[in-house]
């Protein structure tokens, strides 16, 4: 099993870099290099993941191998390939670039890459890491609202304009001042990975002053800066509970791989099992899986937020869908959320 960790530098030109070659560290081996390629043969996957306890389900389903399992039941012996990077966009380009199979992203990026690619890839989502608030924290006093935001502050996220924190943040935006003024905040933003943004909150001091985060890393900061403080919950802007990070593939790897993808899922289900009938021995897998010095109760008090939900079936997505097709940043329309989910027994009850 590998683990792969790009560093942010290289987002911004990652679909050019990503053609020759990954940087490759191996758990317990020697680095090596893995040449991006195509969407490959039965028993192989690659798995994009990023940064917070969203992931959580991923780190279950690696630490206890239950896509191995999973795959036996297929008949097949699956190497499964850890790839680890910061922000919708690194991500997108990643799987169309061929260097992933499975891409782990907010809500937000799928919708604009299922949009980009349209009757050609025809990218759609797997299945949801399951429903988490994400919250807009502050260190700034004066910032009582998304209103009070001003050209002397800067608000993190892990991708401008891509991410789905920049599109709640602009979904907020467009039903405090109207659809037409939904990127009024969007010159306040810069992207930032979710762990130096938490840093910046924390101590204070920097032109960072806002982070649209997720968790642990809004949890860290309210615990960690006594003027940190909640100035918008994704939950409230979304109306309700929401499956904020979600998992996708191109249709070519889905009818290319259907044992692979079937075992896929089907770990994703027994990880969101095993969290939620063990959220101590989750957190420990977090703890271990991540290397994360987090503080043990802070990550349980996470996990067993009675808001948080840890099931596959995404929830609550076609509200931000519909508002990304209204202001022009998709130009296809979705119908309903089926349309840039495949179709799937496992996430039959989403919405």
């Amino acid at each position: 099993m590998q683990f792969t960790l790009l560093p942010t530098a290289f987002a911004s030109s990652f679909a050019r870099r990503v053609i020759a070659t990954l940087l490759t560290i191996s758990i317990g081996t020697t680095a090596s290099l893995i040449a991006a390629a195509p969407a490959r043969a039965e028993g192989q996957i690659r798995i994009a993941e990023q940064f917070g306890v969203v992931y959580l389900l991923l780190n279950v389903a690696r630490d206890q191998k239950f896509i191995e399992s999973e795959g036996r039941k297929q008949g097949l012996d699956i190497k499964v390939d850890w790839i680890r990077l910061s922000g919708g966009a690194a991500v997108n380009d990643a799987l169309l670039s061929g260097a992933i199979d499975i891409a782990g992203a907010g809500v937000g990026p799928l919708l604009t890459i299922w949009d980009r690619t349209h009757g050609r890839q025809n990218v759609k989502g797997v299945a949801s890491l399951g429903n988490l608030p994400y919250y807009l924290v502050s260190n700034n006093p004066n910032v009582k609202t998304i209103a009070d935001f001003t050209e002397k502050d800067r608000i993190a996220v892990p991708a401008v304009n891509v991410s789905v924190q920049s599109r709640v943040l602009q979904f907020a935006a467009a039903k405090q001042w109207g659809d037409k003024d939904y990127n009024r905040l969007d010159r306040f933003t810069q992207a930032i990975p979710h762990p130096d943004a938490a840093a910046a909150i924390i101590a204070g001091g920097t032109e960072i002053t806002g982070h649209f985060g997720n968790p642990p890393f809004q949890e860290q900061e309210l615990a960690g800066n006594p003027k940190a403080h909640i100035v918008l919950s994704s939950y409230d802007v979304l109306g309700g509970p929401s499956s904020a990070t979600v998992l996708y593939a191109t249709e070519k790897f889905r009818d290319a791989n259907p044992k692979t993808y079937r075992a896929f899922v089907d770990a994703l289900a027994d990880a969101a099992r095993f969290v939620t009938a063990n959220p101590d021995a989750a957190a420990d897998i977090y703890i271990r899986v991540n290397q994360s010095k987090i503080d043990r109760n802070l990550l349980l008090k996470v996990i067993k937020n009675p808001q948080v939900q840890f099931k596959v079936a995404p929830q609550n997505t076609f509200a931000l869908a519909q508002f990304m097709y209204r202001v022009g940043a998709i130009k296809n329309e979705p119908k309903s959320w089926k349309d840039y989910f495949f179709e799937d027994p496992a996430t039959a009850s989403g919405s």
